[in-house]
C-alpha cells in the first residue's frame, strides 16, 4: 500500500489500533496474573485482525480480509483457548519467579518504546513515502519486539515465556500489515501454522515440567543440563 493514499480517517484508525495494541503489551508487562496476560493477548489479536481488515478495505487488498478472518479465528480464538487449557492444567494463576517487579518492568518498557521511536525516526526517512502512520507502525513493531524480548528475559513462568514469544511475533505481524500489506497470503498462512506448532510444543513442555519437575518455571529446565 502506498502510504500517500491514506485518508485522514484511515490514518487515524490505523494509529488508534496500533497504539491500543501497544498499550495491551504494557498491561501484560505490568501484571503478575496469567489471566491478565491472556486477556490482553486475546484483545491484541482481535485488534490486529481489525487492522488487517481495515488495511484491506482502504488499500484494496482483498486477500487481507481472509488474513483478518484467520487472525481472528486462530490468534483470537484458537490460541487463547489452547493457552487457557494449558494454564488450567498447570494450576498456576500468577507469576511466581520474577527478576524485577512489574513497576520496574513498566519503566524499562517505556524506555524501550523511546528507543524504538528513536530507531524508527532514524531509519524512517529511508522508507518510501514514510509518513506519520508508517513511522508509528515501525515504532510499535520495534517496541513490541523489544518488550517481547524483555518478557522472555525477566519472566520465568512457562506461560509468560510463550506469551513473550507471541507478543514478539504479533509486533512483526502488526507492522507488516501497514509497512508491507502486499505480503503474499501463503507467507501469512505459514506464520499462523508455525504459531500453532509452537503452542503445541509449549503444551508438551509444560506437561513435562509439571509431571517430572513439579514446577512450571523455565528455571527448572536447568536440571536437564548434563
Amino acid at each position: 500500500m502506498n502510504s500517500l493514499h491514506f485518508t485522514p480517517l484511515a490514518a487515524s484508525l490505523f494509529s488508534l489500533l496500533a497504539i491500543v495494541s501497544l498499550i495491551l503489551v504494557f498491561v501484560m508487562l505490568g501484571s503478575r496474573w496469567l489471566q491478565n496476560y491472556l486477556l490482553a493477548y486475546t484483545g491484541q489479536c482481535w485488534l490486529i485482525a481489525l487492522l488487517s481488515a481495515a488495511v484491506g478495505y482502504y488499500g484494496g487488498y482483498r486477500e487481507l480480509y481472509l488474513v483478518a478472518v484467520l487472525t481472528a479465528l486462530f490468534r483470537g480464538l484458537a490460541l487463547p483457548y489452547i493457552l487457557w487449557r494449558i494454564t488450567a492444567r498447570m494450576g498456576v494463576s500468577r507469576e511466581l519467579h520474577e527478576i524485577i517487579k512489574p513497576s520496574s518492568a513498566l519503566v524499562i518498557g517505556a524506555a524501550l518504546v523511546l528507543l524504538a521511536l528513536a530507531v524508527a525516526e532514524r531509519i524512517g526517512p529511508s522508507l518510501t513515502n514514510a509518513d506519520n502512520v508508517v513511522l508509528l507502525a515501525l515504532t510499535v513493531m520495534l517496541s513490541m519486539k523489544l518488550i517481547g524480548f524483555l518478557m522472555l528475559s525477566v519472566r520465568h513462568e512457562a506461560m509468560s515465556q510463550i506469551l513473550g514469544l507471541l507478543v514478539l511475533e504479533n509486533g512483526i505481524f502488526l507492522g507488516s500489515q501497514i509497512l508491507v500489506p502486499g505480503m503474499p497470503l501463503l507467507l501469512e498462512l505459514v506464520i499462523l501454522f508455525d504459531l500453532l506448532v509452537a503452542v503445541a510444543c509449549f503444551g508438551v513442555l509444560t506437561r513435562y515440567l509439571v509431571t517430572h519437575v513439579g514446577s512450571t518455571s523455565s528455571l527448572s529446565l536447568r536440571r536437564l543440563r548434563g
